[in-house]
């Protein structure tokens, strides 16, 4: 009985660690993204390493960064923590850029 409930913490916490990394990589896909916005007007490759540098922060690995016109899409992906057979990694992407304002 005490090992099944060893079992269970155990694989209560694997997937609890699981869903903040996926929290985790949303966000910092999400501040990749509007610190590259903030830096489109210095060009694509100041952005991306705009947003390279804030993934970094976060802990996270930028997969790609690309500015098209006016707006950033950044990717960025981590590692889940725990054993090998829960291991695999956390996805996120993101777009930012400016609002469009609409005459009326």
């Amino acid at each position: 009985m005490a090992v099944a409930l060893m079992v269970v913490t155990l694989l209560g916490l694997q997937v609890g660690g699981a869903v903040l990394t996926r929290h985790r990589v949303e966000a910092a896909a999400d501040q990749a993204a509007l610190a590259a916005a903030g830096q489109v007007l210095a060009g694509a490759d100041r952005a991306c390493e705009r947003a390279r540098w804030v993934a970094d922060r976060m802990s996270v690995t930028t997969t790609a960064c690309r500015v098209v016109g006016w707006e950033a899409y950044v990717e960025v992906t981590a590692r889940l923590p725990g054993w090998a057979v829960l291991s695999g990694t956390a996805n996120a992407h993101a777009r930012a850029g400016p609002t469009e304002v609409h005459g009326g």
